[in-house]
């Protein structure tokens, strides 16, 4: 009768857990890496491929390397590229979003050492759901002297 009463209550254990707990939306980053700087250069780019599992939107970054990660676009109008600081990047659900040269991209400004190949920096990213709940992802970017 006890272990009867043993698995009632570890059952119900279960369902209160699994009912209480809020899974974050998965967000997925690949192909993350960050552009090696020229010495002397405060400015330094970072690209990644973003897919998330629910419409979300990229709010804010921070950054090991420098005091200030700003989400840029970059387009062509009228045969001149314009760069653009965005607020924040809007992600639908489980769609790859591309931040690559020419594009999307994640500009760090003020260095705080130059961007040396074989190293990493570390990134916080906070997203923001539609909901108006707040997730952050970490991430560890190699630094690279040319695009993979």
């Amino acid at each position: 009768m006890l272990n009867k009463k043993l698995y009632v209550v570890l059952a119900m254990l279960a369902v209160i857990l699994f009912a209480c707990s809020k899974q974050a939306p998965e967000i997925s980053i690949t192909d993350n890496w960050v552009r090696a700087t020229a010495e002397g250069q405060d400015v330094g780019a970072a690209y990644m491929t973003i897919t998330s599992a629910s419409d979300t939107s990229l709010i804010k970054v921070e950054s090991s390397a420098s005091d200030s990660v700003e989400i840029h676009s970059m387009s062509m109008e009228n045969g001149v590229m314009k760069m653009r600081m965005l607020e924040q990047l809007d992600l639908k659900s489980n769609s790859p979003n591309k931040l690559a040269p020419g594009g999307f991209h994640l500009m760090l400004f003020d260095l705080k050492s130059p961007l040396k190949a074989g190293e990493t920096v570390s990134f916080t990213l906070h997203f923001k759901n539609k909901g108006g709940k707040e997730n952050l992802a970490t991430i560890n970017s190699p630094i690279l002297a040319e695009q993979p």
